[in-house]
């Protein structure tokens, strides 16, 4: 059905769809369908029109709008691009969401008939707007409507006037008593010839590799809160502590309903029959949701059974944080991002929260834009007579020139420009920005599969060997010797260059250049260093952690110490280069240090796992890191005093001024002795200033307890009963190198193995629980399943997995001697380090 739609129409796709679709590689895939052009949702032009890769059918007269939101979220828009095409005959508006998930979503006004409500209020509004354009042109006998400066108009496109379009907006009525006539004329034909109609679309999804994929960054699966703002909470973007009991049906937060919603519609386009097991309280009220939506019509019919393991992310906080060995992590900690989209769920999170938490979350989008102008720029020093960086800017100049308020010689000029320069709005413009994509011409699934279950120097390895084929393919020889064995960052420069020199070698081979360029940017010396950095100091960390709580607290002192040093020294873009951190990594590795002492030492103090004199030192130490440095930590327990510690360091540093130019010229003269007896006025300004420091300093002090109060949470997860029974369930990885695995590593390793995982529920389906109540006590109960019992094993992380998690549960499937299991990984989104930062201690964190 929606390959009808797509032929002959615009598409529209949101930022969300835009993120899934180009790791699918379905932009050639509309194309050949017949779509006319494929167009940003949020950033909709008029010029949009123009394009047309398909000009044999004339004028495009419908539009396909694709989102990853609910339809509440994106009718703004979607409203635009109906004002913007006059030719305009149907709008169909694919979601993701399906209709039982918007009456689910407390934010969306919409019911159980969600698509039919929908389609009537949209052409009602788009009548409103018709009329109240058609009012303001005859009054101000104008033939185009300018743009409203309003909250819900903003940004609307000019509507222009056209003979073939359904209605002409520039006729006005000769006389008062025949326009209001016109006017409901031309509404009605509005809703005579635009057709709109709903349908779901599932399976928005982000796919890594075949076995591996994550939900777009901006659609609101991911972007609605996991947790409500309750004592067991430690971020809106995380499962809440599991205490073993499932939240009430008023309590469930959107992100589990939602995220329920897109398991079953999944399993339902993979015809599978799923046997949902959950370890955590947020993936069991998934759980129950999913067994809910289950139906016995679902028994008749001959589906591949599959296993369903449901994961909360709070269970294991640790793997996450740290920065461990894989490449992909890298990769997407070093790449810049493309910046999110503005849109109307941020205005609403920012202007209004919900009740038990915000609207929605902000999380990093996954579209990383890999530098590749950096190594197809012009080397005047060789023979390559390459021009396609002159092409692309020559383009952009002529692009750019429908802006009339952009003057040319303005316009990057990328040929000449300094890569050193290159700031994030170049990216932003430079279409010499590559991406991971899964096309097949660009081989780019295959590259990234075999990246992820990999370790950095291995993968590293593998992406020259693969650059190393592709040149011998291609009968390109290189002027430079490349040494066997250990990739580094010159021999991958000189075969990118070298397999990159012409346009036609470019387009054949882009997928490995740009997954080269990528590992480029994570193994240069500016990121590599702080990432090993962080990685030696977790291992010195998880060292302490296993001989004594002052030891491992004396090494939190000192990083917090060291990083208040450098940043008062130092500079952030060299402190990088030189592997050295700030304030905000040693407050990180904090969090590191508190869940390993959980681990280590639960019952080493009375609230936390510190004694008292431990903390007081820690605390102390972070205080003075903020007096000293006040703008390199702006969190969101600091929101309120921030302005007061910097206007309180740039007085002290004017102090430090003045008291350096008073000492260098000491100049007695006799005009001076009249004032001597003002000591007393002296004295009281620094009495005033003494008592502000202190005030600020006791206020600073409240703020840093609040904080520790959360690390105490944080050393806490693993104090309940499913955890101490995982402690002697997992005892035999204590003693070998599989301690330092992650937790998703060590349940599939026992579910593969077929031992027991404790804490592990399992959701009887509908036909489950009738033969357990009733046909049971005729002998005809059903036998528990066991995980291990499928051949398709599906794993979703609810609040989001790594790199390092994908590659484990590859070693744990392929260490079983169970080659026949066909594991997927999934989760809410994927994280680095420096999203676990924003998670835990930025504005979602729940301090």
């Amino acid at each position: 059905m929606i390959s009808d739609e797509i032929r002959d129409a615009i598409i529209y796709l949101d930022a969300g769809c835009t993120e899934s679709f180009e790791y699918v590689g379905a932009f050639s895939l509309f194309l050949e369908l017949g779509a006319h052009s494929i167009c940003s949702l949020e950033k909709m032009s008029p010029l949009d029109k123009v394009v047309d890769w398909n000009s044999t059918s004339g004028p495009a007269k419908k539009i396909v709008v694709i989102t990853s939101r609910l339809l509440s979220d994106a009718h703004r828009y979607i409203l635009r691009c109906l004002s913007a095409f006059q030719t305009l005959r149907s709008c169909a508006i694919f979601t993701c969401i399906s209709e039982t998930g918007h009456s689910a979503y407390p934010e969306s006004p919409l019911g159980p008939d969600a698509y039919h409500e929908y389609e009537s209020l949209l052409v009602q509004d788009y009548e409103e707007l018709a009329r109240k354009f058609l009012m303001n042109s005859s009054h101000t006998g104008e033939s185009i409507v300018k743009e409203s400066k309003s909250a819900e108009d903003e940004g609307w496109s000019q509507l222009t006037t056209s003979e073939e379009g359904p209605f002409n907006f520039s006729s006005v009525a000769s006389a008062q008593n025949s326009y209001e006539d016109s006017v409901i004329d031309r509404t009605e034909d509005v809703r005579k010839k635009l057709k709109v109609s709903v349908h779901h679309f599932p399976l928005v999804l982000c796919p890594f590799s075949p076995r591996f994929f994550v939900l777009p960054s901006e659609g609101s699966v991911a972007e609605a809160y996991l947790s409500a703002e309750h004592d067991n909470s430690i971020s809106f973007g995380l499962p809440s502590i599991s205490t073993g009991t499932t939240a009430d049906a008023e309590d469930v937060p959107p992100g589990a309903t939602l995220t329920a919603q897109f398991l079953y519609h999944l399993a339902a386009k993979m015809d599978l029959k799923l046997e949902i097991f959950s370890l955590g309280d947020v993936s069991k009220t998934v759980g129950k949701l999913l067994t809910d939506m289950s139906s016995l019509y679902d028994v008749g019919r001959r589906k591949r059974s599959a296993g369903l393991l449901l994961i909360d992310r709070t269970l294991d906080l640790l793997t996450p944080c740290c920065h461990g060995d894989s490449l992909v992590d890298q990769m997407f900690s070093s790449l810049p991002h493309r910046e999110r989209m503005a849109s109307l769920s941020q205005a609403k999170s920012s202007q209004s929260q919900v009740k038990l938490g915000p609207a929605y979350l902000q999380r990093s989008p996954l579209t990383v834009q890999i530098p590749l102008n950096n190594f197809l720029r012009e080397d005047t020093s060789s023979s390559y007579n390459f021009q396609l960086v002159e092409s692309v800017e020559a383009f952009l100049r002529g692009w750019n020139s429908r802006d009339p308020t952009s003057q040319m010689d303005e316009l990057v000029n990328f040929s000449t420009k300094p890569s050193g320069e290159m700031s994030t709005q170049d990216f932003q413009s430079d279409l010499l920005c590559g991406s991971f994509v899964s096309t097949e011409n660009f081989h780019g699934t295959p590259y990234l599969e075999a990246i992820l279950e990999r370790r950095s120097k291995d993968g590293a390895v593998l992406i020259k060997k693969w650059l190393q084929e592709s040149l011998r393919r291609e009968n390109v020889s290189l002027n430079a010797k490349i040494r066997p064995g250990y990739a580094s960052k010159s021999d991958l420069q000189t075969m990118i260059k070298a397999l990159a020199k012409s346009q036609s070698l470019l387009a054949k081979n882009k997928g490995i250049i740009q997954l080269a360029a990528a590992a480029l940017s994570a193994l240069d010396e500016s990121h590599s260093a702080k990432w090993d950095a962080f990685s030696s100091a977790e291992k010195i960390l998880n060292v302490n952690a296993g001989d004594t709580s002052q030891s491992l607290a004396a090494q939190i002192s000192d990083l917090i110490n060291k990083s208040a040093l450098v940043s008062s020294q130092g500079n952030n873009k060299m402190d990088a280069q030189r592997g050295l951190l700030t304030l905000q990594d040693a407050l990180l590795l904090t969090v590191v240090g508190y869940i390993l002492a959980g681990e280590n030492f639960p019952s080493s103090g009375t609230v936390g796992p510190f004694s008292w004199q431990e903390e007081h030192f820690m605390k102390e130490a972070i205080v003075d890191a903020i007096i000293e440095n006040p703008t390199v930590a702006k969190l969101k327990f600091l929101k309120g005093l921030t302005q007061d510690l910097e206007a309180n360091f740039n007085r002290k540093s004017e102090e430090k001024k003045e008291d350096l130019s008073n000492t260098e010229s000491i100049d007695f003269d006799d005009d001076d002795w009249g004032s001597w007896g003002d000591e007393d006025s002296g004295k009281d300004k620094r009495k005033e200033q003494v008592y502000d420091d202190m005030q600020l300093k006791l206020e600073l002090r409240d703020r840093v307890d609040n904080l520790f109060k959360f690390f105490h949470k944080l050393s806490s997860l693993k104090k309940n009963v499913s955890f101490r029974e995982w402690s002697q369930a997992l005892s035999k990885f204590n003693d070998d190198p599989y301690s330092n695995k992650g937790l998703l590593y060590k349940v599939l390793s026992r579910v593969l193995d077929k031992h027991e995982v404790p804490g592990l529920e399992y959701h009887s389906s509908t036909v489950g629980r009738l033969f357990k109540s009733g046909f049971g006590r005729f002998g005809l109960g059903q036998a528990k399943p066991s995980l291990a019992d499928h051949d398709v094993i599906l794993v979703f992380v609810v609040g989001g997995i790594n790199g390092v998690e994908v590659r484990e549960a590859q070693e744990a499937l392929s260490e079983s001697n169970r080659p026949e299991v066909e594991l997927i990984l999934g989760g809410t989104t994927f994280l680095t380090p420096k999203d676990m930062f924003e998670l835990l201690l930025g504005d979602y964190c729940c301090v």
